[in-house]
């Protein structure tokens, strides 16, 4: 059995945010596994620490780091400072997590969470489209 589908989250500020319970709220009761794709260049999904919120502190400042915006060599800047280094960040994290479900429940680690990077200063809402095979 195949399912899908498609899920809008609300805007998010910049920074790592769980989104577990988003995803498992659209999830069908099967077993198999869930393959969850963003459909934007400038947001990522990346599967980590879902207890302590200084994990997602630190991935900000890491990140932030890694790819500063105050980095005067970037030519696609259209849409200001964060515009490059948010396609940056979004391609060293990548655009989808997959994770097994046993009979409709995820089954992600004790200590496992889904996260959205935002890495737009303001963004909008984002598009998450969910595929379940089982």
């Amino acid at each position: 059995m195949t399912y899908q589908a498609e899920i809008t989250l609300k805007p998010f500020s910049r920074g790592f945010h769980l989104i577990t319970d988003d995803i498992i709220a659209a999830l069908p009761n099967l077993t198999g596994i869930v393959h969850v794709f963003i459909k934007h260049t400038s947001a990522s999904l990346t599967i980590n620490e879902n207890a302590d919120p200084s994990v997602r502190v630190d991935f900000e400042t890491h990140f932030n780091k890694m790819v500063s915006e105050s980095d005067d060599h970037y030519t696609h800047t259209l849409e200001g400072k964060d515009d490059m280094t948010s396609h940056i960040k979004s391609s060293i994290l990548g655009s989808s997590v997959s994770f097994p479900i046993k009979n409709g429940v995820p089954q992600l680690g004790t200590w496992q969470g889904v996260y959205l990077c935002e890495h737009r200063n303001q963004a909008s809402g984002r598009t998450i489209f969910i595929t379940c095979i089982g």
